[in-house]
């Protein structure tokens, strides 16, 4: 049976279930930075402001995600798809009792052992690519922020605490909102893509008015342009409502910066940055994304770093003089 692209890219082919091959630590390592740096994301995963004795457990953490989210989405059928993420689920399990052979677990038993960090985390990642298996449709904003609490928080808290950040309920909860915002920004930005791909709907059935929603919304997809101009006003609406929701959580998530140590504030900055650029993107479309997916540019996330870095030397340098 030959082996897909995707396959190759999350490590099948040389260490997939059948394969009884071992990677070593290097090997793991360059594996989990060649897998990030492939990838482009709305901010830089590894981007300068990591710090360097970070940079490895960052790219491990990455690997993890980006291959248990390629395992939900590209492996040609949900039946396949729950198949491989059981058995990533059971690699994780292996990994934390010591015992790892992939390379993106190979890396991360180390992250988690250095950062002791908990494996809940990681299998609660591992449920919201199950559920995308079978829960495709989604009725309310609720339902929404409870899949991305599975989807996307976790990640956030396992950043701050391979940081040495603060592991309290007021750093969690901000750092939620933050991640949140981040995958209901990305929901916004991907419909065309979710469902044409994928079959999946994540705007909440609720927000949008439109009789014959569903198969309107198809069609415009499908289409790429929007001779129902009706419907692309009601769909506006919709996106619009939940834009708006969106800042507020970028807005209460903002406060994780004054929380964390004065050399981490620039990342967390950037990270916070990346997300509302995107916000701004869709809202310059008018909120068209059932026909538009608006992005940021590659230059426009080099100057995003370029700020942060900028910002990050005026805050060290006010707080030495303050000192």
């Amino acid at each position: 049976m030959s082996i897909t692209r995707a396959e190759r890219s999350a490590g099948l082919d040389e260490f997939g279930p059948t394969s009884a091959r071992v990677a070593s630590l290097r090997e793991a390592r360059v594996w989990c930075h060649a897998l990030t740096r492939r990838h482009r994301e709305n901010f830089a995963v590894l981007s300068a402001l990591v710090p360097a004795d970070r940079v490895d457990d960052f790219a491990a953490i990455y690997a993890f995600c980006r291959v248990a989210d390629d395992l939900g989405d590209e492996m040609g059928s949900p039946d396949r798809a729950t198949e491989l993420l059981a058995w990533w689920r059971t690699s994780l399990e292996r990994c934390v009792r010591g015992d790892a052979s992939h390379p993106a677990f190979v890396a991360l038993r180390e992250c988690i052992d250095r950062h002791e960090l908990p494996a809940q985390p990681f299998h609660d990642l591992i449920t919201a690519f199950e559920q995308d298996q079978h829960k495709t449709r989604y009725e309310t904003w609720d339902e929404v922020c409870a899949y991305c609490k599975l989807s996307a928080d976790p990640v956030g808290r396992l950043i701050l605490m391979v940081l040495g950040e603060r592991r309290d309920h007021e750093a969690f909860a901000a750092s939620d909102a933050i991640c949140t915002a981040l995958q209901l920004t990305n929901h916004w930005q991907d419909v065309r893509r979710d469902l044409i791909e994928r079959n999946r709907i994540y705007l909440p059935i609720e927000s949008c008015a439109a009789e014959r929603f569903e198969e309107r919304l198809v069609s415009t997809c499908r289409m790429g342009y929007a001779p129902d101009r009706e419907f692309l006003t009601q769909w506006r609406d919709a996106v619009r409502g939940q834009v708006v929701k969106t800042w507020e959580l970028f807005d209460r998530g903002h406060a994780l910066i004054g929380l964390v140590k004065p050399a981490h504030r620039p990342l967390i900055w950037l990270f916070l940055a990346g997300g509302t650029s995107t916000l701004r993107q869709i809202e310059a479309w008018n909120f068209e994304t059932c026909i538009n997916r608006p992005t940021v540019s590659a230059w426009a996330r080099i100057a995003l770093v370029g700020r942060a870095r900028w910002w990050g030397r005026r805050s060290i340098e006010a707080n030495r003089a303050a000192s």
